[in-house]
């Protein structure tokens, strides 16, 4: 495969603190580079040198002649007041030329944004974060890159956007260098891992296979550099002990030995070093109730006027109960929350909650942090020490367990990365006993070794657990039962249980099938169902095939929409070159159904 980019011993600092050094490598065309690494490896900074937009404090970054890169950041910015057809203008070479407008047309349509969600003519500063997301990516696509950069693009998107990117990526004709801690994402979006990691011999472990592959790797590389530093102690120890015993060291064979020993104790310090891992020390503090019962609802229903969010929840949590939420944003996760808790009272059906339940939040959003506070002060505002199980601990001591470093402790909290602040959220719940959890996406920002030992402090934990997240693994691994919201229009209000994630993506996938081809396939048959591969020709239809489905139904919406208006109940001519409209986009769609219908038949057969 042609090469797109080489790096060569590229290091960067930010002040006299190194992020990364003598790291190289190369991309090419074809790859699905994963790029993962500890908070403050240098992943964002490292994506920046490759798009151009941050210069390396050394070696050197060689581009092939013409190659375009496009960079998706973790928050993209848009010109204030810019339309999602200005910001995807935005992206080209402004040349107004034909080929232009008709590229800025095709990612409309190819990435849904003609629908009602995010028209054309929306302002950007007035959609959601997974649809302004699908408006920076369009505005990176427009040029036709040679190469991707994505940093964190799962972060804030609900579970919908996120399948619909794994797909839109997998079917992707460029390279792409995607920095991500979710996972389930990593493992389908990626061919190859770079591991950007001080404790990687060269600071960087590269892996050709998925992350399954990775960590498989990652395990065996760390148990060969454990056991070649045992190897490398025992000859040190014996080197050490030669030297002591105090032979005159005239000859050139024992000046070797000395030498050697020297060297010897680098390495052996050097690999202590590597294969030393610092991780956050996580604790929950339970209230230790028996009771079986923590918060029950009977029949629980919310709905705003005659919409309703969801119906007729029977629910029981207790010590052990590990519930997680999923489905689109704004779907009502956080309004059932807020029922559960007490929070917010229910339109219809009764909550009973023990008495004197103590609950503790985990916000997303960081609201609970003063940037101007220090870090100290964040987790003790009063006095030096906290009380944590029952003892009184320094409080520098205790944010050592989560890894921030001495001269930290008296820096602002707005000048911790996004890693560092969910961190520090971690520790302050940490140091409220309760007998229910109630985490709202935690995962943000978090990286994998932290997601981890998260995992395994919830499953531990004595209480419940009532958990919101989009990513899909730590879902998985923590919730013993999940409850998904219907997303299908029709289904407003539903809400089904299930007892992990796989149960859950086939009937998903069971789901949108049914509504995409008008019939209800069984879910076993949906979900087992052998594909055959389709040649190129039919592929390229079946990946363009739902955005014009999604296209052709919006446009409907709109015509009906003009069709109802007051404004033309006067006008009988447009009103009946209306109706011939609508009832020619409504064929439009009946056809398109049956196109998908067909294809996936194909694929099926």
């Amino acid at each position: 495969m042609a090469i797109l980019l080489s790096a060569q011993g590229l290091g960067h600092a930010f002040g006299a603190r190194a992020l990364f050094d003598d790291v190289s490598f190369t991309l090419s065309d074809g790859d699905r580079v994963g790029l993962i690494g500890p908070n403050g490896a240098g992943k964002s900074t490292l994506l920046r040198i490759l798009a151009g937009e941050l210069g390396v404090d050394r070696g050197n970054v060689a581009r092939r002649g013409g190659l375009r890169v496009a960079y998706l950041p973790q928050m993209p910015t848009f010109e204030p007041g810019a339309t999602v057809r200005a910001a995807i203008a935005a992206g080209t070479k402004a040349t107004g030329s034909w080929e232009d407008e008709a590229r800025v047309d095709e990612l409309i349509a190819k990435l849904g944004l003609g629908g009602p969600e995010a028209g054309a003519d929306q302002l950007v500063e007035r959609l959601s974060g997974g649809w302004s997301k699908r408006v920076a990516l369009a505005r990176a696509l427009v040029g036709h890159p040679d190469l991707l950069l994505l940093d964190e693009p799962t972060n804030h998107l609900d579970v919908e956007s996120i399948l619909w990117l794994e797909r839109f990526l997998a079917a992707a004709r460029f390279a792409t260098v995607t920095v991500t801690h979710d996972r389930l994402f990593l493992q389908r979006i990626s061919n190859r891992i770079l591991e950007l990691d001080r404790r990687n011999a060269g600071g960087l472990l590269d892996v050709a296979g998925d992350y399954a592959t990775y960590v498989e790797r990652k395990a065996d590389n760390m148990a060969a550099q454990e056991r070649r530093e045992d190897v490398l102690r025992n000859t040190l120890r014996r080197e050490t002990e030669w030297l002591r015993r105090g032979p005159k060291a005239r000859s050139t064979k024992q000046e070797a030995r000395i030498q050697r020993a020297g060297a010897l104790s680098e390495e052996v310090a050097e690999l202590g070093t590597r294969n030393t891992q610092r991780s956050v020390d996580l604790d929950f503090q339970g209230t230790g109730r028996k009771t079986k019962r923590l918060i029950e609802a009977k029949a629980v229903s919310v709905s705003y006027g005659d919409r309703a969010v969801f119906q007729s929840i029977d629910l029981i949590v207790g010590p052990g109960s590990r519930l997680g939420l999923l489905g689109p944003n704004g779907c009502g996760k956080s309004t059932l929350l807020r029922v559960l808790t007490g929070a917010q009272a229910p339109t219809a059906g009764e909550v009973s909650r023990v008495h004197g339940l103590e609950i503790a939040f985990f916000e997303q959003d960081r609201a609970a942090l003063d940037p101007a506070r220090t870090v100290a002060d964040t987790v003790c505002p009063d006095g030096d020490f906290v009380q944590f199980r029952g003892a009184r601990q320094h409080r520098h001591g205790y944010l050592e367990r989560f890894l921030f470093r001495s001269e930290q402790m008296s820096q602002p909290v707005g000048r911790l990365s996004g890693g560092e602040q969910s961190r520090l959220l971690v520790a302050q719940l940490m140091l409220r006993p309760a007998s229910v959890l109630v985490l709202d996406e935690p995962t943000n920002d978090l990286d994998l070794a932290t997601l981890g030992i998260l995992e395994d402090a919830l499953t531990s934990f004595e209480g419940a657990v009532l958990l919101v997240t989009h990513d899909r693994y730590f879902l998985d691994q923590v919730a013993t039962q999940i409850l998904a919201f219907h997303t299908l229009p029709g289904e407003e209000g539903r809400v089904t249980s299930f007892a992990g994630l796989e149960q859950w993506e086939e009937w998903h996938r069971t789901q949108v099938a049914g509504a995409r081809s008008g019939r209800a396939a069984p879910a076993a048959a949906a979900a087992h169902a052998p594909r055959k591969k389709l040649n190129f020709n039919l592929q390229r239809e079946w990946d363009g095939i739902e955005a014009r489905v999604a296209l052709a139904e919006a446009k409907v919406r709109t015509l009906e929409g003009e069709l109802q208006s007051p404004a033309i109940a006067a006008n009988a001519a447009r009103i009946m070159a209306l109706a011939d409209e609508v009832a020619a986009a409504q064929a439009d769609v009946e056809r398109l159904i049956a196109r998908w219908a067909e294809l996936e038949t194909l694929r099926s057969a």
